[in-house]
């Protein structure tokens, strides 16, 4: 996080600020270090915050931070989150906000006459999985970090490529700028030569260009298989 690059861009007609952490797609996490400078930068102005937390127990070696968790930040935040990442409810399209009762006011009425009400049956499954035992999630995140050693340990080795490893959520974020292809060419390149379907980084942004966002939300084996065929495709560049 670039906090001076962040503060320079900050205006009189700024409205709100988006805060992604962990983050799709290159699984970074702000600090509780970055969250006090950008709470202090926003401090006495009229400027909201969308939080988007729905990676929020996903994450490894640190522990992650709610930009609410600091003063005055929780009368001007929106919180985002869900059940598709925690608990694996990913079809069901769960999702819930936390924020000012003032705003939540307009929100329920946006929200009643777009998608009306969840079904009965998926919120009962909701409410279990929220007051049940938390013992799966965290069995579910050792698998993660496994995979995501595996993931990016794999990537680094292969000459050309450049990963850092994620912090948060299950997503890698290769750098793949050494072998002269945009990112959407490499895209297709590895489905067609290698059968893997990755995501160019393009796609989230001109500052993704030049990486490919990689899940590794998939069993070890095929990680394996995965790995082994993008480096025999690369090889061959």
């Amino acid at each position: 996080m670039d906090i001076e690059e962040f503060k320079s861009l900050i205006t009189p007609r700024t409205k709100m600020v988006i805060i992604n952490s962990p983050q799709n797609p290159t699984g970074g996490m702000l600090t509780r270090g970055d969250l006090a400078e950008i709470a202090g930068v926003l401090a006495g102005k009229n400027i909201m915050v969308l939080s988007d937390e729905i990676h929020e127990n996903i994450v490894y070696e640190d522990k992650m931070f709610s930009i609410t968790s600091f003063p005055g930040m929780r009368e001007k935040t929106i919180i985002l989150n869900g059940f598709s990442k925690t608990y694996a409810m990913t079809g069901w399209r769960i999702g819930y906000g936390v924020m000012p009762k003032e705003i939540a006011e307009h929100i329920t009425k946006l929200v009643i006459n777009s998608t009306s009400c969840l079904d009965g049956f998926t919120q009962m499954a909701c409410i279990e999985a929220l007051t049940g035992p938390q013992k799966e999630v965290q069995l579910r995140v050792e698998q993660f970090r496994k995979r995501r050693d595996y993931i990016v340990d794999g990537l680094n080795a292969i000459q050309g490529l450049k990963c850092n490893q994620p912090r948060g959520a299950f997503y890698a974020f290769p750098n793949i700028k050494a072998f002269g292809k945009s990112s959407k060419e490499m895209a297709d390149y590895l489905l067609h030569e290698a059968g893997v379907a990755t995501l160019g980084g393009s796609s989230f942004g001109t500052y993704g260009e030049g990486y490919l966002r990689l899940s590794y939300a998939n069993s070890f084996e095929n990680i394996e298989k995965a790995v082994a065929r993008i480096q025999e495709a690369l090889y061959k560049l």
